[in-house]
């Protein structure tokens, strides 16, 4: 039997019975302006420990916080990316809660009147779990104030001991809260890593899970598959990937449906989990008894935040282009998705990308994509190298790619020139006439090499006369070799077989 929230026992489990996953998340953007939220200090990642705190954002009597505009403006560039409604007046309210690393003893966030609403993405899955896409509804996105950061240590003595840093103490957050609309861990993983497109190509936080700069507690339940109401909901929080994530909902996916199916639907209660990525589980840290009393009310020291369309309407006028959009732009151009998703994942890319087609030599985009997405990333992997930092601009790439396309250089010659081209850039044209590696397309000297090689090897050419067609291949990369891999392939292949078919 399977029990409800409330303890009765309501649907019978039979070893038939499949369940499905609901699941939604909470994402704290922590957007990247120069100063916090309500006070002008400026925050930095790694700096000294209480170093970036004022008055203001300590909650000193007598002090009175002040709205930073610019990050109003990234919460509504984030919210016209997830298709949500701005709201034009809306307002702060103080979120009480009593912790040592939150110095006023409350929050300045917001409760009823979140900034934006109503929004909803689309989000491509990846093409290795089969692709298509899976729309979730944005339920809210409201602007607060981070808390600061708690270090547990034991000290010399033996004693434990926690230590507070306030320097994120007011730094800005957007809080992005979906619908139930997600049902498996590759599903919460691809939004998070859209989610972070999102707001890596908008600029407005760098999106480093590794740092805090953006992070995902995780609602978790499962039901029988047709049942409309949800089971216990299971928090999962201190996931520092989207591999880990969707590693922890596949876990407690299965932890919780093995519970039911042993009777023990009692010991799935509502509390917070965390990640343990050395065990590959989740562990109770807190039991979450209910609701908890915040106690918001409307913050007296904020006046409502009004915004004109006009206001509105710059912030929009002014953003980037958002990856959906570059996708959209990449497939018309006729690219697969896998080389799609690829590029389209950072920006720097994109811009790379685009100014390789918009060189004079005007490649194909299929050609540049093919050794973007293969040699130079592996090469920038290899070499810990960004793409900014490339010796190979845009431009040379394009020229480079035009060669192929054009037929003055093999693809083969294209793999030997890469290396040193990656290393130290410059002109693949130079290159190619200071190393004499002109693709030979000339037919006549074509048809001399291949004479050359059937005559080197008439025990072979007897084999493929006598039926062992295999050896094709050997006459191909021997006239390959013997013209140092310059010789045009497809015209090698035509010419060699008209003079294997004579007789």
């Amino acid at each position: 039997m399977l029990a409800d929230d409330d303890g009765a026992l309501t649907i019978e489990v039979t070893p038939e019975t499949t369940f499905e996953a609901v699941i939604g998340i909470e994402t704290h953007v922590q957007l990247n302006s120069k100063t916090k939220a309500f006070c002008r200090c400026a925050y930095a990642y790694g700096a000294e420990p209480n170093t970036r705190i004022c008055p203001v954002c300590m909650g000193f009597p007598g002090t009175l916080p002040v709205l930073n505009s610019a990050v109003v403006k990234k919460g509504i560039a984030i919210g016209t990316a997830l298709n949500a409604k701005i709201r034009r007046t809306s307002k702060f309210d103080r979120k009480q809660y009593f912790y040592p690393d939150l110095p006023k003893g409350y929050q300045i966030s917001q409760f009823d009147e979140p900034l934006c609403y109503d929004g909803v993405i689309d989000v491509v899955l990846p093409v290795e779990d089969g692709g298509g896409v899976k729309r979730v509804g944005i339920t809210r996105a409201h602007l607060e104030e981070d808390a600061g950061k708690l270090t547990h240590a034991v000290g010399e003595d033996g004693k434990k001991y926690s230590y507070a840093d306030f320097n994120r103490a007011g730094v800005a957050l957007l809080e992005i809260v979906t619908e139930p609309d997600l049902r498996t861990g590759r599903e919460v993983a691809a939004y998070g890593a859209e989610l972070r497109r999102i707001v890596r190509f908008l600029e407005a936080c760098d999106g480093d899970m590794s740092r805090g700069s953006m992070r995902n507690d995780v609602n978790v339940s499962i039901r029988p598959v047709g049942r409309e109401t949800f089971g216990t909901k299971v928090e999962v929080k201190n996931m520092n990937s989207f591999n880990a994530m969707a590693r922890a909902i596949d876990y407690e996916i299965a932890r919780q449906e093995e519970l039911i199916r042993a009777g023990k639907v009692h010991e799935i209660v509502q509390e917070t989990r965390t990640w343990d990525e050395g065990a590959q589980k989740t562990v109770a840290m807190r039991k979450k008894e209910g609701l908890a009393d915040y106690r918001y009310f409307p913050e007296p020291d904020i006046p409502r935040l009004k915004l004109s369309d006009a206001f509105i309407e710059e912030v929009v006028r002014t953003m980037p282009e958002l990856p959906s959009a570059v996708r959209a732009r990449y497939a018309a151009l006729g690219l697969p998705q896998a080389d799609v998703q690829v590029i389209a994942e950072d920006k720097t890319f994109v811009a790379y990308f685009d100014a390789a087609l918009e060189s004079p030599s005007k490649p194909t985009p299929k050609q540049v994509a093919n050794w973007l997405t293969g040699d130079i990333m592996a090469y920038l992997k290899n070499s810990k190298m960004d793409i900014a930092q490339l010796p190979l601009s845009p431009a040379d790439l394009g020229e480079f790619c035009a060669l192929i396309d054009s037929g003055a250089i093999s693809g083969k010659i294209g793999k030997d020139l890469l290396p040193t081209l990656l290393e130290r850039g410059g002109s693949a044209k130079i290159l190619v006439d200071e190393r004499g590696l002109s693709q030979i397309s000339n037919p006549d000297e074509i048809k001399a090499l291949v004479q050359g090689v059937l005559d080197a090897n008439p025990n072979q050419l007897e084999q493929y006369r006598a039926g062992k067609t295999k050896l094709k291949g050997f006459f191909v990369g021997a006239c390959l070799k013997a013209s140092g891999g310059r010789a045009n392939p497809s015209l090698v292949d035509e010419i060699l077989q008209r003079a294997l078919d004579q007789h």
